[in-house]
């Protein structure tokens, strides 16, 4: 037998009705987190704009490997250096802000090319921080050439000859030039610059006796450490690292308020939407989170981080500051 409602119950049911839809449609997934979802249907291409085997290039072929395995498709990395990191980091913020190309950068990019170029052909804001991916000490080393087996014996020696004793450096703009400048700075000596176009190469030249010093991070010395290929003399951060506990800090060893770190982070072209900004973040941590991968950063040297958007802002504020004053005070510009 059919129901019958009367008039009166028929509006009350249809103004529940209407009520109730806004709810359904908040419920529902916006076009943009169900396209989060999906993420990544394909390949992910991810730019570094170093040579293949350096600090970069270590730490996030770490990541890599565990994030295609979670993702179900791979991720592959696109080594575009030279040039300071510029056309690596232009090809990357001009690409579609999709979640598909990523940059994986060292603070050369977003903290001294901004300081050091009174012009780029990019800009910061084309860019937008995803996860502050971890960090690495920097170490001052000496050729097992040079007669100098502490800090200051190199300063001694640096002194009596200056213009003399030679470092060796990633480019004319890069933080291991300027982490040079600082020391030279407060030790007050004079070395002669020699770039070179990656740490790898850096490295090579050090063991091989090219060039007397260098400042550079602890992945790329430590290994020649117990060869004696190279003579460490002290490590860059405040406190002994657990990577070399007999290593002196710089400022134990008499280079008073020193500190510098190459800091590593993952970056995606602005317009990237929210929610594929923040799954990558998630899924990032998720594996920098695996004990096995920080196991094997530990053992390259690395200390992983893990910060979000904020952490990676704060960091860029904190280290402009400071190499604006040792970018000024040693008159680097580059053109």
């Amino acid at each position: 037998m059919p129901c019958k409602f009367t008039s009166a119950q028929v509006r009350v049911a249809l103004v529940c009705l209407i009520l109730a839809l806004p709810a359904v449609r908040l419920v529902s997934p916006t076009p943009a987190a169900a396209q989060a979802q999906d993420y990544p249907s394909r390949t992910v291409k991810v730019i570094i704009p170093f040579t293949a085997g350096g600090a970069p290039d270590v730490l996030f072929r770490l990541v890599a490997q565990a994030l295609s395995e979670k993702w179900g498709h791979g991720v592959i990395i696109e080594n575009r250096a030279g040039g300071n990191t510029i056309p690596g980091t232009l090809a990357a913020s001009k690409s579609a802000p999709d979640g598909y190309t990523l940059l994986f950068t060292a603070d050369g990019t977003f903290v001294l090319n901004p300081l050091l170029y009174s012009s780029l052909p990019y800009s910061l804001s084309d860019l937008v921080p995803v996860v502050l991916v971890g960090t690495t000490p920097h170490i001052l080393a000496v050729s097992k050439s040079v007669p100098a087996n502490t800090v200051q014996e190199f300063v001694g020696l640096a002194k009596s000859k200056p213009n003399t004793l030679t470092y060796g450096t990633t480019g004319p703009g890069s933080i291991q030039r300027l982490a040079m400048e600082y020391f030279s700075r407060i030790a007050g000596i004079q070395l002669v610059h020699v770039p070179y176009r990656g740490a790898n190469e850096t490295t090579t030249a050090i063991v091989a006796g090219e060039i007397d010093s260098t400042i550079n991070g602890a992945s790329n010395i430590l290994p020649h450490m117990p060869t004696g290929a190279v003579k460490a003399l002290a490590i860059s951060t405040k406190e002994r690292s657990p990577l070399a506990p007999d290593l002196p800090t710089m400022q134990e060893a008499g280079v008073p308020g020193y500190s510098s770190q190459g800091a590593f982070g993952l970056l995606a072209p602005a317009g990237v939407p929210d929610a594929i900004r923040a799954k990558i973040y998630a899924d990032v941590v998720d594996v920098l989170k695996r004990p096995d991968i920080k196991q094997a950063a530990e053992a390259r040297s690395f200390q992983l981080f893990a910060g979000n958007a904020d952490d990676f802002q704060r960091l860029i504020a904190e280290e402009t500051s400071k190499w604006r004053d040792v970018i000024r005070d040693a008159q680097i510009k580059i053109e």
